[in-house]
């Protein structure tokens, strides 16, 4: 995609975006816009990571210590052969499951918001997602990749190519929609603003609203539309242990909100 024109975020902060609730999944209200002139990043955007690549360095021990007594607590051994490293690996791997802590938003879109005279939708769906759910510490995913299947049917010897079929299971996934409001944003950032609060300690509800407001903030556009479709391992592997389920969240903000009919060509959209 190319556009005319590069805007860079100014210095000072926006006011406040107003009150809003979710319900169902859905953003009540509309985040205001000042009155004229471009629009300025909000102090949610400029605030400070809460972890940096020294701090990884850091704590790796103390996380390594901590897996090591989780260990203990299951009744292993650490100093068997086949866990010596185990909890160095457990470690580095949390770091990266939540490397969204390192991130800012700003420094993923001051380069990459333009000006550009189009008002129609623009959506990027079946955007991949892993998190990790807050309450568990198990894996939030927004996608599941189905395998071919053989059908075992009796054909005649002539025939040596057996008939496939696809497994019928959902693909869950973020689906991002918005309407310009004479700006627009590099497409591939869309799924950066995913990864960033995606690798983060999450619910789906906080995670899909985060996403929504930030393209909110930053465009400043007549609407924007979120759904998130996942699988929730604390629901697959403990608890209830239903394979098939998948919980879907929504957050519609402005026009996608307000208006029916851009909502409908939104959900229609992204299901095609």
């Amino acid at each position: 995609m190319e556009h005319s024109k590069q805007t860079q975020f100014g210095s000072s902060d926006m006011k406040d975006a107003g009150t809003s609730s979710v319900v169902n999944g859905h953003c009540d209200g509309m985040v205001k816009r000042p009155a004229g002139g471009p629009s300025q990043p909000p102090a949610a955007r400029r605030e400070a990571r809460t972890r940096s690549v020294e701090d990884n360095e850091m704590s790796l021990p103390s996380l390594a210590a901590a897996y090591t007594t989780i260990l203990r607590g299951l009744g292993e051994d650490p100093q068997r052969q086949g866990l010596l490293k185990t909890p160095w690996r457990a470690a580095t791997a949390m770091q990266f499951f939540t490397k969204g802590y390192q991130e800012k938003i700003i420094d993923v879109l001051n380069d990459a918001i333009f000006d550009e005279d189009h008002d129609e939708m623009v959506i990027v769906k079946d955007i991949d997602m892993f998190s990790m759910c807050e309450h568990h510490l198990v894996p939030i995913f927004g996608r599941h990749y189905s395998p071919l299947r053989k059908l075992i049917v009796l054909l005649p010897l002539s025939d040596p190519h057996p008939p496939t079929a696809p497994l019928t299971h959902p693909h869950p996934q973020v689906h991002i929609g918005y309407l310009p409001n004479k700006r627009v944003l590099g497409l591939s950032k869309l799924a950066r603003i995913v990864e960033i609060y995606s690798r983060r300690l999450q619910v789906q509800e906080r995670l899909t609203k985060q996403i929504a407001v930030a393209i909110t903030e930053a465009l400043q556009p007549t609407g924007v539309g979120v759904v998130i479709e996942a699988t929730h391992m604390c629901m697959v592997m403990r608890g209830v242990q239903k394979m098939n389920s998948k919980t879907v969240t929504s957050t519609m903000l402005g026009v996608f909100r307000e208006d029916p009919k851009t909502r409908d060509e939104f959900l229609t959209l992204i299901r095609s």
